[in-house]
């Protein structure tokens, strides 16, 4: 039996997510038996980037920020990507929602610009993670303790650093999704 069979698992994003840091992990879900739905602030469909300057890929909406729950899902991902991380910050309902996967102690992953979105929920504060480097004083200025490693869990949180990391990163998501380990704030 697949690992996250009977398991609804939430991708935050809008466009200008990584394509491969959305794609590879939502193709590894769904292998692993999940219900994957694709959560962004517009109905349609949102647009990747690849090396954070070229567009790339259109990926169909499943549902609304406005529209869903924690209380429906088993995990959440979100995905990297320069533009993806700086919109969801921006959106009350995109980080409330963050916020309460924290509160009902459910995994979360996030890879590479991902974790910008937890900082603005203000989840990060004694955490151990990683990401991009180029968020690192932002990420430790937040009051999270930051390494250099290609995946990092602490209490059911999952972090990777960039796209190269996706082998280690995807099989530790679905580690921490196929358990439910608490992830609390």
């Amino acid at each position: 039996m697949a690992k996250l069979s009977n398991k609804n698992i939430a991708v935050l994003a809008e466009s200008g997510f990584e394509e491969s840091e959305l794609t590879a992990p939502v193709q590894r879900l769904k292998e692993e038996g999940a219900t994957v739905h694709i959560i962004s602030s517009k109905t349609g469909k949102i647009q990747a980037m690849k090396n954070d300057h070229d567009w790339t890929i259109e990926i169909s909406v499943d549902k609304l920020i406005t529209e869903v729950n924690a209380t429906d899902y088993q995990g959440l991902l979100i995905p990297g990507g320069v533009l993806n991380p700086d919109s969801l910050r921006k959106n009350k309902d995109a980080i409330n929602f963050v916020k309460a996967f924290f509160e009902a102690g459910k995994p979360v992953a996030s890879i590479c610009h991902g974790p910008q979105v937890l900082i603005t929920a203000e989840v990060v504060t004694g955490r151990k993670l990683t990401s991009t480097k180029t968020i690192k004083v932002d990420l430790v200025n937040a009051g999270a303790n930051w390494v250099d490693e290609a995946v990092v869990v602490d209490q059911g949180l999952v972090t990777s650093r960039s796209p190269a990391d996706l082998p280690v990163f995807c099989d530790k998501m679905v580690e921490e999704f196929s358990v439910n380990k608490k992830t609390t704030i």
